[in-house]
């Protein structure tokens, strides 16, 4: 719940933020990729100033999110042979649960024999 609320706290404003910057920017601008000639047709692209925000935040959080992927990779393969280990050792321990099992049944003695009622 709690995190339920931190995340409207947080999303609520960014969103109210991201709608107020695309209604106030609608006006067409021209991205140019060619620093020596910005009217080069074929290397700029006119668009709102929004989309071109959006873009960049879009990007951003696509390498941002891949940077994190690859760093916490030595974390997910710790935890992958870890899981392995678990299981493998979990295996072992049924395999000698049912080991000990088979010789307590195989093993048992006899039940004492009754003896004579002396009389």
């Amino acid at each position: 719940m709690f995190k339920r609320i931190i995340t409207l706290v947080i999303l609520v404003p960014v969103a109210i933020v991201l709608i107020l910057l695309s209604v106030a920017n609608r006006q067409t601008v021209t991205l140019a990729f060619n620093p020596f000639e910005p009217s080069d047709p074929v290397l700029s692209q006119s668009a709102p100033l929004f989309v071109f925000l959006f873009a960049a935040l879009m990007l951003g959080m696509i390498i941002g999110s891949l940077a994190t992927w690859f760093n916490q990779g030595k974390h997910r393969s710790r935890a992958r042979n870890k899981a392995q280990e678990a299981v493998k050792w979990h295996s072992e321990a049924d395999r000698q649960k049912a080991k000990a099992t088979e010789l307590a049944r195989s093993s048992t003695l006899p039940p004492p024999a009754e003896s004579a009622p002396r009389g």
